[in-house]
């Protein structure tokens, strides 16, 4: 396999792992799990409804970061291997 075939092979699994963990926290805890999750309080807020208001766009950005640090990560392993 070449190292263009490797990296987006190993890419393709990093955005599918971040958009499974993106959808669950904003379609799965916005809208899903809402009933079980106001059971709980955050900050004073229902939980079910801090996700959905701000929870999910908090877990986004940090996802951003992680799909940041995840691509130089492989992009220095991949040089080392070139």
């Amino acid at each position: 396999m070449s190292i263009k075939q490797n990296y987006w092979k190993i890419n393709l699994k990093y955005l599918l792992f971040l958009l499974s963990i993106w959808f669950m926290v904003s379609f799965g805890f916005g809208i899903l799990f809402v009933e079980q999750l106001n059971q709980l309080k955050f900050g004073g807020f229902k939980l079910g409804f801090w996700f959905a208001q701000q929870g999910a766009i908090y877990v986004f950005v940090i996802l951003i970061f992680v799909y940041i640090y995840l691509m130089n990560r492989l992009d220095k392993k991949l040089k080392k291997e070139n």
